[in-house]
């Protein structure tokens, strides 16, 4: 039985490469935003000498002002205030941040704030570091504000204390501490196109892939709410870069190595001691950019799947949660087009005695493409049998708190795992390969 996923980084699904074309899969990890623009300002060792001292008043009032000052000119468009900010004496900091500050400006911001306790400001030098706390919202995308935090250094006007300049925004070992994580507009310039809700983030490299990717996301999100008997906001992210940069910021990443992967989705965390997700959003491989058709279409409508479902397939064995992405992802394609991994077909072929555990989704080899292959044809063999309700009858009862995967099973369906295995197997073999028999497997 599949370990049950029951913390954001407990989710990860990939798409792993070695599978037939339409067989594009996901990997669903947990990333919270909101890191800067990465440099060391005028203080190439960080916070190294940074020595813990309490914060005049005043400091605190300058503090909070200049922050103020920041997030007003941010949402103005006010790029002259917002680089008034901005230490004169650190060209670097003022290049990144007047490139962060061009890259929000592109976004559709329904708020963006500040907020900072006394307690966490501390003397450096002739500066302050201030662990500040963002509240950020995309509007139409994100549910509520999603509330991050991070490092920043400011030092007093010459003459003036009550008026800060920002110096530096990177603190690489408080960053690596507290398991800060930037976006793409964090990381470099970027390119914003939206469509009928879609909002897509590119880059100068990607971004001639943009009309393409974006149309695609369309079409999907039609297709998806054909099949989906939910409601859901119809509304996505997606992030389509030229590197894979933004991919090797994902905590414990399969293999750790982002080439494995076609796809990633992603929950945005609401924010360090808040419960649940504000949005999912999903990320495209580089190489995706450029596999316009029906590859790229089905791995998109994949994606979109679990941004639909958002937290409700949090809690279910993955085998179902990537199952029903599948299962939704090939409704669109004729039947005569649709094409099945051949490890998973080899496999069905010798006999399939158990369904596909969590650990498979992301071992070594043909593994992964197995299980999705089989996981996607015992959610065919449920429809078929049972009629689509029962997919998502099976989604609500493992949602249940404390759900055991036998007992859900016997009273859903009237199967075991094994025999529920059995039947996709020979399902799965007698679409694609009728008159070949399996091997010896639990009838």
């Amino acid at each position: 039985m599949p370990t049950t996923p029951t913390t954001p980084s407990d989710r990860l699904r990939r798409s792993p490469r070695g599978a037939v074309a339409a067989l594009l899969v996901p990997l669903l990890v947990c990333l919270l935003p909101g890191c800067s623009l990465l440099d060391r300002g005028d203080d190439p060792d960080g916070a190294a000498r940074v020595a813990v001292a309490p914060a005049p008043g005043d400091v605190v009032v300058a503090v909070r002002r200049a922050l103020d000052r920041r997030a007003a000119a941010v949402r103005r468009g006010d790029r002259r205030t917002f680089a008034a900010g901005l230490a004169r004496r650190s060209p670097r900091v003022r290049a990144q941040q007047l490139t962060w500050f061009d890259n929000l400006a592109q976004l559709p911001l329904a708020e963006l704030r500040y907020g900072v306790d006394r307690q966490n400001i501390v003397r450096d030098g002739d500066g302050y570091w201030v662990v500040v706390e963002q509240s950020m919202q995309l509007a139409g995308y994100d549910a509520e504000p999603v509330v991050t935090h991070d490092r920043f250094r400011f030092r007093p006007v010459p003459g003036n204390v009550r008026r800060m300049r920002l110096t530096s925004v990177t603190d690489p070992a408080w960053e690596a501490e507290h398991d800060v994580r930037p976006q793409p507009w964090d990381l470099g310039a970027v390119e914003v196109r939206g469509g009928l809700g879609v909002l897509g983030v590119f880059d100068a490299d990607s971004v001639p892939a943009a009309s393409g990717v974006i149309a695609s996301v369309e079409r999907g999100i039609a297709d998806v709410s054909a099949v989906l008997p939910q409601d859901w906001r119809r509304t996505v992210v997606v992030y389509a870069l030229s590197s894979t940069a933004f991919l090797e910021t994902i905590d414990e990443l399969p293999g750790g190595d982002p080439e494995r992967l076609d796809g990633v989705a992603f929950p945005v965390a609401a924010g360090p001691g808040r419960p649940g997700a504000v949005a999912t959003r999903f990320a495209l491989h580089p190489r995706m950019l450029t596999r316009a058709g029906p590859q790229r279409d089905r791995l998109v409508r994949h994606e979109l799947v679990h941004v639909a479902l958002g937290e409700r397939d949090d809690d279910v064995p993955v085998w179902l949660s990537e199952g029903i992405a599948e299962y939704v992802s090939v409704r669109a394609v004729d039947p005569a087009d649709r094409v099945v991994a051949e490890a998973a077909l080899g496999r069905a072929v010798e006999g399939i005695d158990g369904l596909p555990t969590r650990e498979s989704f992301t071992a070594p080899g043909d593994e992964p493409v197995v299980s999705y292959g089989v996981s996607w044809w015992v959610c065919e063999h449920v429809a078929r049998s049972f009629g689509e309700g029962a997919l998502w009858a099976l989604l609500d009862a493992f949602a249940a708190e404390g759900a055991d995967e036998a007992e859900v099973l016997r009273r859903v369906l009237g199967l075991t795992a094994d025999q529920l295995a059995n039947r996709a197997a020979r399902l799965m073999v007698a679409t694609f390969v009728p008159g070949v028999e399996l091997a010896d497997a639990t009838r």
